[in-house]
């Protein structure tokens, strides 16, 4: 049984919690079996149900008994993330679900439940919820390992989170599954022809690199994951102000999706020969950094004007998805922290994502509504490619205007792909404080992907 701070399979004597939605609690039969002394204590304490309104009722000896909880509306997937967040370390039950699986209380309890103690004296000490023992309750600590993965990568400093260290966890990943990794390194990737993850990454404090992992039967239909790796992001010579560049440590949030998702598919090992694709660099100043007005080569054969230095993830990307496209996959996935103008459509909750595959949009969406974890589609524009017109190549990096930046990101990376099925999703990979959350980094749109691919595959 997979093990998890937040997560067990079974406890003694755990608390009770009983999980209600404002609705329900207005409602006397949905009340009806409760405890009296919990009836007595809600009332006095004023409990509606609100989202994470919660009521404790403890024992002679002051330990845990029951706990009232507030779902609100009861249409946030990761409500019970209000109460974890809050509640004291200790075990705890369900004895009511207030409508929700529990696969979406479980995904909520960690997200409450996680901290990033790296660099704290005082270490987390979360409350543990009881998810059974068995093949569900396994494949909920699972997907916790995975996304608390994800936010520890994203959390990190880029002083202790740059292309070394994003290798590094590739390749423990990699030992962990009995996958295999190759990795190209500085000028091997001019020599193996990936000129514009070098050029984005040649003026970094470390050397730019390709990691290229593979794993499972390669009889199997091929699923190809693509992360942007860009471990510090300044803006490069279009040097982004202060406020822009303080979460810059967040930029290799997409390569961490990517690793997120392939730890989940190695982990359930699913019928399928996967290959992970992770192009990592530091956007950084020096000498040698690439210049707007530049002509990078590609690793397609498309000449690429540098209209923006600060649009770079779309560059290494571009190589890393022409790899991927070269082994003909069933399907291609790639994650990037790629635009603002994401957040500007879609705000911080909703994860856009962009495909030409209806069949896949529609599981997608259907993988979102399974998890509760919303995503967007994102319309492909196609007379929106005249906007990355140059006068002297192929492309130009970045669209003038700055109208429809996610979209035109979309269709830049459009031009790199030759699969039969692909989907781009353009996370934050972020979220602010909220709901008793914490702030820092956060997976978006990984649980419905990951319900599409699980779909798909087993």
């Amino acid at each position: 049984m997979p093990h998890h701070p937040a997560l067990i399979a079974t406890a003694d004597a755990p608390a009770k919690l009983h999980l209600f939605s404002a609705d329900d609690w207005d409602d006397d039969k949905q009340t009806s079996d409760l405890p009296d002394a919990l009836k007595a204590l809600a009332k006095a304490n004023g409990f509606k149900a609100s989202s994470g309104q919660f009521v404790v009722r403890a024992n002679a000896d002051g330990a845990i008994v029951d706990v009232l909880g507030g779902l609100g509306a009861g249409t946030d997937g990761l409500a019970v993330a209000a109460l974890s967040s809050k509640l004291p370390e200790a075990d705890y039950e369900i004895a009511r679900d207030g409508g929700y699986s529990m696969a979406h209380i479980a995904a909520g309890w960690n997200d409450g439940a996680y901290r990033f103690d790296r660099y704290l004296s005082d270490k987390a000490t979360p409350p543990r919820l009881v998810v059974g023992e068995g093949n569900e309750g396994e494949a909920m600590m699972r997907e916790a390992t995975a996304i608390d993965r994800l936010r520890d990568l994203v959390n990190t400093p880029a002083e202790d989170m740059g292309p070394p260290e994003i290798q590094g966890t590739i390749s423990d990943l990699a030992e962990r599954h009995g996958a295999t990794l190759e990795t190209l390194i500085g000028d091997a990737l001019l020599e193996q022809n990936y000129p514009m993850v070098h050029a984005v990454g040649r003026a970094g404090p470390e050397a730019p690199r390709l990691m290229e992992l593979s794993w499972g039967d390669e009889k199997h239909k091929q699923l190809a994951i693509v992360g942007k790796g860009v471990a510090f992001d300044t803006g490069g010579l279009n040097l982004k102000p202060g406020g822009s560049m303080r979460l810059m440590k967040k930029d290799m949030g997409g390569a961490a999706h990517a690793i997120a998702l392939a730890e989940l598919v190695m982990s359930a090992n699913l019928p399928v020969h996967l290959k992970l694709y992770i192009p990592a660099v530091e956007n950084a100043i020096a000498g040698d950094a690439f210049r707007p007005g530049d002509v990078l080569s590609s690793r397609k054969g498309l000449s690429v004007e540098i209209d923006n230095t600060d649009a770079e993830g779309r560059l290494i990307l571009g190589d890393a998805l022409t790899r991927a496209s070269e082994e003909d996959p069933d399907l291609l996935i790639d994650f990037a922290t790629l635009t603002g103008a994401a957040r500007v459509a879609l705000g911080p909750d909703l994860a856009p994502f962009y495909t030409d595959d209806e069949s896949l949009a529609a599981e997608i969406a259907s993988g979102a509504a399974t998890s509760g974890d919303p995503a967007w589609r994102m319309p492909l524009w196609a007379p929106y490619k005249s906007m990355l017109k140059s006068p002297i190549a192929d492309l130009v990096n970045s669209a003038s205007g700055g109208m429809a930046g996610s979209i035109t990101a979309a269709i830049f990376l459009k031009q790199f792909v030759d699969a039969k099925s692909w989907v781009h999703l353009d996370v934050w990979a972020w979220r602010e404080g909220k709901y008793g959350r914490p702030a820092g980094g956060a997976a978006c749109g990984l649980r419905a992907v990951w319900e599409m691919v699980r779909s798909r595959y087993s």
